[in-house]
């Protein structure tokens, strides 16, 4: 199915006006008033929450048996990050474990 320019741009602004007002939902109209602490104690969670939430399907995404070079880069971004508290540390060693390993088994 083609759509054509017009269509693409239409569906574009319909997907930000809806995202919008998603986001004004919330922040908007409930932004002024204050957050009960056991909300804002969840919400503290949310980045940690997500981030996982993007990478598992990428380390996960051979089947049943996941690549072993992206299993070994996300064992050691978790481990680097859980051992010096800090997820930046963590994120520089999976990426860089992960090229030395594309690099060693010669897919790079």
């Amino acid at each position: 199915m083609s759509y054509s320019a017009t269509e693409i741009w239409l569906i574009i602004g319909i997907l930000a006006v809806g995202t919008f007002a998603i986001r004004f939902s919330f922040l908007g109209l409930i932004g002024n008033k204050p957050i009960p602490p056991l909300m804002e104690r969840m919400l503290r969670f949310t980045p940690v929450a997500v981030l996982p939430g993007m990478v598992a399907p990428l380390v996960l995404s051979g089947g049943a048996i996941p690549d072993p070079v992206r299993l070994i880069a996300a064992l050691t971004a978790v481990a680097v990050a859980y051992r010096k508290r800090n997820v930046v540390w963590g994120m520089f060693a999976g990426i860089a474990v992960f090229y030395a390993g594309l690099f060693a088994t010669g897919a790079l």
